[in-house]
């Protein structure tokens, strides 16, 4: 059967992300909902819109604000840190209220009030990148040419806070680290009595410089980006408190950790990181983690001094995994932090306070007085939000529970943002996704989803497989017939951290993952050893080794779900991925041609000392102190074994897999004789947009149909 508008609906939508709203501020009277969301889900423009008092309302029409100037440069690299596929409004900030908006159009800095009036372009200095209104929605902040600006919400008053002391040097922007593997998007963030704000400024001269060029574009100059690869030179990040009057303070914080460090072969207790920054009722709050990522100090700032007090340390054998939303601290000054329970799992704990054993917290959400919201499972497919109310009677730490309270229901993927006594709940399930405005606890509202429905209806079976319990999902033809015919089977994995596939949610992969089942193969997908929601022994079970166990998982599911459906035809056997799911399918058919047949690597990281390095040498140590452990995993260095088809695709544009992994790894197959495929994309980052997405999907059904015989 085949579903020959699929690829092209896939790109069409963006990968189904077009007309979703999402981006959800809540107003802390719970009154407004603020979001984006585009008309339709095949409109590539976003819009600003706002929920109250039952009913959506648009705030902000880009078409009809007329022309705007080209995308800068620093908004263009915020925007690939965040896979940003859309236009028009992408991202907003908001005063504390909720009712003064700022927005960026094309380097333009726009205003509008969410009760009532037209949007306003104010005047500035230069190309806006994340504008930000102050609390009290008197002034906006933004960053140009890498200074710190503020201009009164009426266009008055200009200034600028700090300037770039030098061309490598920025104020108020997140470094490549931060931004794509911390998770940190921001560099600046305001006080709540709109006097100061700290400041992050970063000094990436002493980081490698890299080159980009485009070879289908011999006419543009190569584009030069500051990159640190594993074991090479950070940026230099440094805080600073800037005051609207034009004084400042440098946040004085320890270069290196103190005490109860815990060391390994590799050990550098150099605070190198600074994952969080937030400023509340209570004053700045920070965290540094050290270069070699197994302490983590929280830190309370002195805006006045800029002297910085240590309040908490953890610290770990292996790494410190980062939890989005914390440390949180709640209106009674409590800090919410996470902390690894015995048997692997990992809870929340408000002051002394904690979440039961069991439940496998994924993020914090936000709190609401002294109440904190947050996502967690007990079944790793399933993901819930719940709340959760600390208690002091209890006086034996190991026992004080708390009252915890899950708000969503039903098998899903749920996530929450929180304001007052209101709750937008967004849920993804396996009929699609809602959005339900909750006042009080009861529905008061539905925030209108315009994503196309796929033309190709997923049908996964949800299994269990193998020793360890392997999560996994299997889609089969809606056409096959059991017992009519054996059918080439096709992994369709991620298998890496941060990232779960297999999961009781409608999302792109599982569209995909049908589709390709619909062209006559049985497709797996499998969450083995490293991935998130099984708690820390699980995902550091690929410390030192990020591909053996991994790829060792994909051989045991694939063979347990081969017994149960006997359908399955393990004499062809192919696999797929992009990132790191490309570099399991590349070492896939380098290391077990016994069992996989043919490989489609997009993306693959193919030498992991040229990955960054905060990714790296969280799992693999210091290259120069375990390079048998980035030996183990290089493909380039085992391109010899190659003896099946394979195709590597990569973007030229990519800043994230930087296409010398192609390359090299090309190179590296041609001197070792071994015939493959290579797939360059000019112009092509490391998300795959537009037309090349649709043919993409093709070109890979016609490699894998001819290498497989299927």
């Amino acid at each position: 059967m085949d579903s020959p508008d699929l690829p092209r609906q896939f790109a069409r939508t963006r990968r189904f992300s077009l007309g979703v709203p999402r981006g959800f501020t809540v107003s802390p009277d719970g009154e407004r909902v603020l979001f984006v969301r585009s008309t339709a889900g095949d409109d590539p423009v976003g819009r600003l819109w706002v929920h109250e008092q039952g009913a959506e309302r648009m705030l902000v029409d880009p078409p009809a604000l007329g022309e705007t100037g080209p995308v800068p440069e620093a908004e263009r690299i915020r925007r690939e840190r965040a896979r940003e596929t859309s236009q028009g409004v992408v991202a907003f900030a908001t005063d504390h209220h909720a009712r003064v908006v700022a927005f960026a159009l094309g380097g333009a800095l726009w205003v509008v009030e969410t009760d009532g009036g037209t949007p306003r372009r104010i005047r500035t200095a230069g190309p806006v990148v994340d504008p930000r209104p102050s609390p009290d929605g008197s002034l906006i902040a933004y960053v140009t040419g890498g200074a710190l600006r503020v201009v009164g919400v009426d266009g008055a008053g200009d200034r600028a806070l700090a300037e770039p002391e030098g061309d490598e040097a920025t104020y108020g922007l997140a470094d490549h680290v931060a931004a794509e593997s911390m998770g940190r998007q921001r560099g600046f963030w305001w006080s709540p009595e709109s006097d100061a704000l700290i400041v992050a400024r970063v000094d990436a001269s002493e980081v490698r410089r890299w080159w980009l060029s485009d070879p289908a574009r011999p006419d543009l100059p190569p584009r030069a980006i500051r990159y640190p690869a594993a074991g090479t030179a950070n940026a230099e990040t440094s805080l600073h408190i800037l005051r609207v009057d034009g004084t400042r303070v440098a946040v004085r914080t320890p270069e290196h950790v103190s005490e109860h460090h815990l060391h390994g072969e590799w050990t550098d207790g150099a605070f190198e990181y600074v994952p969080t920054v937030c400023w509340d009722a209570h004053g700045p709050l920070i965290t540094l983690q050290t270069r070699d990522q197994r302490s983590l100090y929280v830190l309370e700032v002195d805006p006045g001094t800029g002297d910085a007090a240590a309040v908490g340390h953890r610290r770990d054998h292996a790494w410190l995994e980062l939890m989005p939303g914390a440390p949180l601290r709640l209106a009674s000054g409590r800090v919410v932090t996470h902390w690894n329970v015995r048997g692997g799992t990992r809870g929340l704990r408000v002051g002394d306070t904690r979440t039961p054993r069991g439940l496998q917290v994924r993020e914090v959400l936000g709190g609401v007085g002294d109440r904190v919201w947050f996502t967690a499972s007990y079944e790793p497919t399933e993901v819930h939000v719940w709340s959760f109310d600390h208690q002091d009677d209890e006086p034996d730490p190991e026992r004080r529970t708390g009252t915890l309270r899950q708000i969503s229901e039903g098998p899903g993927v749920h996530t929450a943002a929180v304001g007052g006594d209101t709750v937008v709940l967004d849920s993804r399930t396996p009929e699609g996704q809602t959005v339900t405005v909750l006042r009080g606890g009861e529905p008061a509202g539905r925030i209108a989803v315009f994503a196309e429905e796929p033309v190709v209806t997923p049908r996964p079976r949800h299994l269990t497989l193998g020793k360890r319990e392997l999560r996994s999902a299997l889609y089969l033809p809606s056409w096959h017939e059991p017992g009519s015919a054996k059918l080439p089977v096709l992994l369709c994995p991620y298998a890496g951290p941060g990232i779960q596939l297999v999961v009781h949610a409608r999302a792109w992969w599982t569209i995909v993952a049908q589709w390709f089942a619909e062209q006559g193969y049985a497709v797996l997908i499998t969450d083995g050893r490293g991935t998130p929601g099984r708690g820390d022994d699980w995902e550091k079970a690929v410390h030192g080794d990020q591909l053996t166990p991994v790829l060792d998982d994909q051989v045991d599911a694939l063979h347990a779900a081969a017994e149960r459906f006997p359908d399955l035809d393990l004499g062809r056997v192919g696999i797929r991925g992009w990132s790191f799911g490309g570099f399991l399918a590349a070492g896939a058919v380098l290391h077990r041609p016994d069992v996989f047949h043919a490989a489609v690597a997009g993306a693959a990281p193919t030498d992991l000392r040229l990955y960054d390095t905060h990714w790296k040498e969280r799992y693999l140590g210091h290259p120069d102190v375990r390079p048998d452990q980035y030996e183990r995993c290089s493909l380039v260095a085992h391109a010899h074994l190659l003896e099946r088809p394979l195709m590597l695709v990569h973007g030229f544009a990519d800043d994230n897999v930087l296409p010398v992994h192609m390359l090299r790894f090309s190179a590296a197959l041609l001197a070792a004789g071994r015939p493959h495929t290579v797939l360059p994309l000019p112009g092509a980052s490391h998300l795959v947009q537009d037309e090349a997405a649709a043919n993409l999907l093709r070109l890979e059904l016609d490699f894998l149909g001819k290498s497989l015989n299927a």
